[in-house]
């Protein structure tokens, strides 16, 4: 996606920050997961297509659909640990 602030969209995370493990979890997920993945895609799809001022605008119009996608693979992920 390219907007009017910037072309390129880069996550840069001090060295043990907590939103490196969820990222992780988040990328993951979607490789495994083929319906997740399709529908994450779908979205960002319909939303690149939007002209957007600032990259945080497109961003944040992702939020539902990552916050249903992290809760299946959080969700998972407890089902997977021992206990």
């Amino acid at each position: 996606m390219i907007s009017p602030d910037t072309s390129i969209n880069l996550h840069v995370f001090t060295v043990g920050a907590a939103e490196i493990d969820g990222m992780l979890v988040f990328r993951d997920w979607l490789r495994a997961d083929d319906a997740d993945r399709d529908a994450y895609l779908q979205v960002k799809r319909d939303l690149a297509q939007r002209t957007w001022r600032h990259v945080q605008h497109y961003a944040d119009s992702k939020t539902a659909i990552v916050q249903q996608i992290m809760a299946r693979a959080c969700a998972a992920s407890q089902q997977d640990q021992p206990g």
